[in-house]
């Protein structure tokens, strides 16, 4: 028979743990079953029925489908050799190139579509240049964004998801035990045989958790295909349905069947990893074991990585001009350069008040998934108690909530009269876009602050208590310290991934003055006003300036274990 750790206070906050999760988890997704299966109060698979045979929903399944498919091809094509030769070879400057690769984490695709559209659309800097040295004619434009969008949202999806799956590979290949290797070298297997039967079967567990993560976030993403005016995809039909969630139960079956393809993606891909029989039963030391690489290899790294780093930058640059632009239209470069828009954006009505509720709801986000991650990192960690599993698997289930998802939910789950004024988002969504921000990075606080406490002595908890502290003082004064590195960059990663939210803030923000940043980016974006576009890009800047330095200030703290963060 179990025994649990079970105090007073260990009860209130399992109580209100779940209370949590009910409310904001668990509440909105059986709303949102109910108004796709029972919609009338009578059962009915009337509008999946819809779904599979409208024209426009296939078509809209099918793109979404091969965006998404098409990223996570292209991102592992990317990935896989760059993170062979990572942890294979020592080359000079290797540390410089991994912090280029990473670095288009900084900014959601959703602004950077802005200068993707500036630089590669039909009349953008690209064809005015080829028409300006003579390679095209004036009407012979090439449509580098091709099919209304399509392959700009592909490859700009690729371009800002591959250090995801580079975290992931990355650790699981450093985490390969190199006597395998050599096993597999002295049986005469070598090369593309030595990695295929070796290495690729040991690091799946690493790709699929990576890939996962992938494929979903091009799948639901909202933000990039708005921008192209791509509106023939899943994430856009639903942003379109918000409105009619209240009669047309349409939207409802669409949000449930994306919600059971994630979760059967995480499940299906879980029990596969799981019955694979490629374990590593001992580790052999790997330090020191990395080759190295000779001038040429190092060149050929180099030149692969640094074009990877510069192609992806080419859309962040383009928003950082645009943003110091005065007149920009029909020209390669601007024909002049301000900091007027810098002065808009913080004097401007919209804008300035984007920022102030940006900060202030992520803040309260950060604050809350703190409190809260901590302590389900305790019972996790250090505590025997009931449903332990549930919780982990609840904390963790926003991973593979996609955040249109969750925010459709509260949208139809929360939209009662009497809840006016406080949590009704149609009224005042200040409330749901904290906790909306708070669950969706909860997973990345409870992680870092497990990753803390595995690594931290228990004996050290069991001395305090001994010498007569309270379990909270020590707490607050042994354990939070001893982990402090790992509370502090989490937070600042949750902050920081709030402040440029792009599914929760589109759908809950309804009005203007509740506007965070990334909706007046949109709304801004949607006026004809001269430079409104460009006050956009010098917002866009500013949320890139602000989520480098909190990436810069995690890697530093984290280091490895940076990609820990981001696997299923």
């Amino acid at each position: 028979m179990k025994r649990y750790d079970l105090t007073p206070a260990t009860g209130l906050f399992l109580g209100l743990l779940f209370a949590f999760f009910g409310a904001f988890l668990v509440y909105p997704l059986g709303f949102m079953f109910k108004g796709a299966f029972w919609p009338d109060g009578k059962f009915t698979l009337e509008y999946f029925g819809i779904l599979f045979s409208s024209p426009l929903m296939l078509t809209c399944l099918w793109n979404s489908f091969l965006i998404a498919i098409l990223v996570t091809l292209l991102a592992t094509a990317l990935t896989l050799p760059l993170a062979h030769v990572f942890t294979r070879y020592r080359f000079r400057g290797k540390a410089l190139l991994n912090a280029l690769l990473l670095v288009p984490l900084i900014l959601p695709p959703f602004v950077a579509a802005i200068g993707m559209r500036q630089f590669f659309s039909r009349s953008g800097s690209v064809n005015l240049l080829l028409e300006k040295l003579g390679f095209i004619a004036p009407n012979e434009a090439i449509d580098w964004l091709g099919g209304g969008g399509f392959w700009g949202v592909v490859i700009l999806q690729v371009l800002h998801l591959y250090p995801i799956l580079f975290l992931n590979v990355s650790a699981a290949m450093a985490n390969v035990d190199p006597t395998l290797r050599e096993a597999g070298q002295n049986l005469g297997a070598s090369g593309w045989r030595l990695f295929r039967t070796v290495t690729l079967p040991l690091v799946m567990p690493g790709y699929f958790a990576g890939a996962i993560i992938v494929f979903i976030w091009a799948f639901t993403d909202l933000g990039t295909p708005l921008i192209f005016g791509l509106n023939q995809t899943v994430a856009v039909q639903i942003f379109d349905k918000v409105n009619e969630a209240a009669t047309n139960p349409l939207g409802y079956a669409l949000v449930v069947f994306v919600l059971l393809l994630t979760l059967a993606m995480f499940l299906v891909s879980k029990r596969w990893i799981g019955t694979r029989s490629h374990e590593m039963l001992v580790r052999g030391h790997t330090a020191g074991l990395e080759a190295g690489a000779g001038p040429l290899r190092t060149l050929c790294i180099w030149g692969f990585g640094a074009t990877l780093s510069i192609v992806a930058l080419i859309p962040h640059a383009t928003v950082a001009l645009m943003s110091l632009a005065d007149h920009w239209f029909f020209t390669v470069l601007p024909e002049s350069w301000t900091l007027s828009h810098y002065e808009e954006v913080f004097a401007y009505g919209l804008t300035s008040s984007a920022i102030r509720n940006s900060l202030f709801y992520s803040s309260l986000s950060a604050f809350l998934d703190l409190a809260i991650g901590v302590c389900i990192a305790y019972l996790l960690v250090r505590k025997r108690v009931p449903g332990r599993g549930l919780i982990d698997a609840l904390a963790m289930l926003p991973l593979a909530l996609p955040g249109l998802v969750l925010a459709f939910g509260y949208v139809s789950g929360f939209n009662f009269d009497w809840m006016a004024g406080w949590l009704n988002p149609r009224d005042n969504p200040s409330i749901l876009l904290v906790v909306s921000y708070s669950v969706r990075r909860l997973p990345f606080i409870v992680r870092a602050a497990v990753a803390g406490l595995q690594q931290t002595s228990v004996v050290l908890e069991e001395a305090s208590l001994n010498l007569g502290a309270t379990a909270w003082r020590t707490l607050r004064k042994v354990t939070i310290p001893l982990v402090m590195a790992n509370l502090v960059a989490g937070t600042i990663l949750t902050f920081s991934f709030a402040m440029l939210e792009v599914s929760d803030s589109l759908i809950l923000a309804m009005k203007e003055s509740y506007y965070p940043i990334t909706k007046a980016l949109y709304s801004l974006l949607g006026r004809i006003n001269p430079g409104s576009a460009n006050v956009a890009c010098a917002m866009g800047v500013f949320g890139m300036i602000l989520l480098s330095l909190s990436l810069f200030v995690a890697s530093i703290t984290l280091g490895k274990r940076l990609g820990q963060i981001f696997r299923a």
